[in-house]
């Protein structure tokens, strides 16, 4: 056991030394800085680790600072790789980095979904690969039932009442209806209309403001996007993936990674880095720049079935950009 704990840290160690290298690299090929924000929310968990580890938090705020401070250049590339969360956290951290940055890409390797997404949203451009996907966001309200914790969209909640109420005229349809509604608390019709209005009313203010700037339709095609996005009737489900072709359609401005081959090799080979890192131990969110610092968040692979969280704050020196291979 020792001897296999050795091993991880070792190959860890490894992986932070080649993500610092390509970190670098990518930087100094564009002549931005660069934040990586990355969870491991594409692969397995360990047993017992809950999902909701992996979502935006107010926490993610300090790695933000951790991983800004020292950066020099006024613009930003934010390699993006999450299932989403909080909408307010993803606001004050939106908030946070626009105190900072000039302008800013968000470069997604392989998915940004639902608060992730909103967050995306606030940038001037969006770089995907044909790989690559965002999105809706429609927000989710995760509900104690009888069968268990649930995640359920707002619009999906909203669309149920307003079921109910037409059926429920009906005195023998009513009594099937009661059972279901019970599980709702008194005001989660509330909360759904407003978490729907201030994922829209985000993704609206943040594409006029920034990627539509100069743009002068933007008032109307930012809203026209925002309604677009968070259109549970139209997507479905909230884990629909949104392809570049289909955004680029909608009026947002994408550009392809493909573009500039050497920034493809570059991110493809600090979201593979971090993949890897994230299958040889505990770690399962890690925020890192091209200075060297980071700040990650793991579990004790032993704490079953309640992780204990660990924290880091790393300081490597800061390497020498790599060539790429």
């Amino acid at each position: 056991m020792e001897q296999r704990t050795a091993l991880l840290a070792q190959g860890q160690q490894a992986d932070r030394i080649l993500l610092n290298q390509f970190l670098a690299g990518l930087s100094a090929k564009t002549d931005r800085d660069t934040i990586l924000y990355a969870t491991r929310w594409t692969q397995p968990l360990m047993q017992g680790v809950s999902p909701d580890l992996l979502s935006i938090t107010e926490e993610d705020l300090q790695g933000m600072m951790e991983v800004i401070h020292g950066l020099k250049r006024p613009n930003l590339d934010l390699i993006l790789h999450s299932p989403g969360g909080s909408a307010a956290a993803a606001e004050a951290i939106v908030l946070y980095l626009r105190s900072k940055f000039k302008n800013i890409r968000v470069i997604v390797p392989q998915a940004a979904m639902s608060a992730a997404t909103i967050l995306a949203c606030s940038a001037d451009e969006i770089v995907l690969g044909k790989h690559s996907f965002l999105g809706p966001i429609d927000p989710q309200f995760v509900l104690n039932t009888p069968l268990g914790q649930r995640a359920v969209p707002a619009d999906a909640v909203r669309e149920q009442f307003d079921q109910a109420i037409e059926e429920c005229q009906n005195p023998k349809k009513a009594v099937a209806w009661f059972p279901m509604l019970a599980q709702y608390g008194p005001d989660i019709l509330v909360q759904c209309e407003n978490a729907s209005a201030l994922s829209k009313e985000l993704v609206k203010n943040w594409l006029k403001t920034y990627m539509f700037k100069d743009d002068p339709k933007k008032a109307s095609k930012s809203s026209s996007i925002a309604r677009w996005l968070a259109d549970h009737k139209k997507f479905k489900t909230h884990s629909r993936h949104i392809s570049r072709d289909e955004l680029a359609s909608h009026g947002l401005k994408i550009v392809p990674l493909e573009k500039d081959q050497d920034v493809q090799d570059l991110v493809l080979s600090v979201f593979h880095t971090v993949t890897q890192s994230f299958d040889s131990g505990g770690m399962i969110k890690l925020l890192a720049n091209n200075i060297g610092k980071a700040f990650a968040k793991g579990v004790q692979l032993a704490a079953m079935p309640a992780p204990q969280i660990v924290r880091q704050q790393l300081r490597p020196a800061a390497p020498k950009p790599a060539t790429p291979t």
